[in-house]
């Protein structure tokens, strides 16, 4: 199935009341009984973001390899229920990564969505975009050519600009030609990361979109629905599953969040889907 339908309007802003290190921790005893309660309930979909959640943050994205447990972890998982990669990056990129195609993947924060090998799902939500990310891909590479450190990322729906490996007192200085170039393309909309600034087209559509547009073309139930993600453009998400479903953030630092639970690492992530390949081959 595929879909050529516009964007859906974008959800009115919630102002998240809860931070991440107030959560209840999603692998206490008593925790994860509810929210495995929930999610054998129903109809079940995982969802999750890639880097930062599957797999540790990589000082370059091309070092962010995934590890033969967890892809074995989530080949299990998929046999259960329908799973999902929500991603910054690329389609082509996360899946090469990952080399799993029994499941899902919704590339540039779920503007590009392809399902699992099989079931006809394919969405693209900004292909009137392009022009723009070419000519601001071009700007930036220009702009940054002699900043030591700074690494232009071009993916379909975006362009990422990282700068872990700048030095401190050229960050400025990334940031001035960011904003310089995001003036330029007013179609294109910018964003911060973790050590990166991202431009990407400026419609009403984000990861919980996505996940929205999957919850329902997958039949799932979203309080049913488990999404796991560390970056900020996983609130999103977090708000839709807000009251329903089971959405865990992954720590780094504390900050406000729509999150129900939180996990430590990437590591607990990998505990949090063994207990649901357990609860689902039970239920």
């Amino acid at each position: 199935m595929s879909s050529t339908s516009p964007p859906a309007a974008p959800r009115p802003g919630r102002v998240a009341t809860r931070t991440t290190h107030a959560l209840p921790w999603a692998l206490h005893p008593d925790v994860r009984t509810v929210w495995l309660a929930a999610v054998t309930r129903g109809a079940p979909g995982v969802f999750l973001d890639y880097d930062g959640t599957l797999t540790p943050i990589a000082d370059r994205p091309e070092q962010a390899t995934l590890v033969a447990s967890t892809r074995a972890r989530l080949a299990r998982l998929a046999s259960r229920c329908p799973v999902t990669i929500v991603t910054g990056r690329d389609v082509a990129v996360v899946r090469d990564f990952v080399q799993l195609d029994e499941i899902g993947y919704a590339g540039c924060h779920g503007l590009d969505i392809e399902g699992a090998a099989g079931s006809g799902l394919r969405y693209e939500a900004a292909e009137t975009s392009l022009p723009a990310l070419d000519g601001a891909e071009a700007d930036l590479r220009r702009g940054l050519s002699r900043t030591a450190g700074a690494l232009v990322e071009r993916k379909r729906y975006s362009v990422s600009t990282h700068y872990r490996l700048v030095g401190r007192g050229d960050t400025p200085r990334v940031e001035e030609v960011v904003a310089t170039v995001a003036r330029r393309y007013p179609e294109l909309r910018r964003e911060r990361g973790k050590k990166v600034f991202e431009l990407r087209p400026d419609v009403a559509w984000d990861k919980g979109s996505a996940v929205g547009w999957l919850l329902s073309a997958l039949s799932l139930d979203p309080g049913a629905a488990t999404y796991i993600g560390d970056d900020e453009t996983d609130e999103h998400a977090f708000e839709l599953l807000d009251g329903a479903g089971v959405p865990i953030v992954v720590e780094h630092g504390d900050r406000p969040t729509s999150a129900r639970y939180r996990v430590r690492d990437p590591r607990e992530v990998t505990e949090v889907l063994d207990l649901l390949i357990e609860a689902l081959a039970l239920s």
